[in-house]
């Protein structure tokens, strides 16, 4: 049985174009070249998937197991896992500072409601005053 050849991150990622395609999926390099033109969602797709792990992106398709034993067909080698970069760790997103002067938050709340009411008073004071002159002129 041969030996598995394995290759780093750099080497498989000068693999890049449309003429010379390989892709690293499950710690395993794919030379995707031939199969460019057939890839059901484009060549785009795969091309975009060069000089990475792409393992992320193969799996969110959901791909078939006869997708999966195609694979086969295109295998190079192995991808020495030590030449992948590490994921980047989930940081949440810093929160705005605590600001315990909200006064002016609250005066906006409350002219957001005083305004409307005023206006409202305001034409109900219209309407009675012109209704109370136009019983008086008759």
């Amino acid at each position: 049985m041969a030996e598995k050849k394995v290759f780093s991150l750099e080497e498989v990622s000068v693999h890049n174009h449309a003429k010379d395609c390989w892709l690293v999926i499950d710690g395993k390099v794919y030379d995707v070249t031939k199969f460019l033109d057939d890839h059901p969602g484009g060549d785009e797709v795969l091309l975009s998937a060069t000089g990475k792990d792409a393992t992320d992106d193969f799996e969110d398709v959901g791909h078939s197991t006869s997708a999966r034993d195609m694979m086969e067909e295109y295998y190079v080698g192995e991808i020495d896992p030590s030449t992948i970069p590490s994921k980047p760790t989930y940081t949440p997103a810093k929160q705005a500072a605590y600001n315990p002067d909200k006064s002016s938050e609250f005066l906006i709340k409350i002219l957001q409601f005083l305004v409307p009411l005023a206006i409202l008073a305001l034409a109900v004071a219209v309407r009675f005053l012109t209704k109370n002159e136009d019983v008086k002129s008759e």
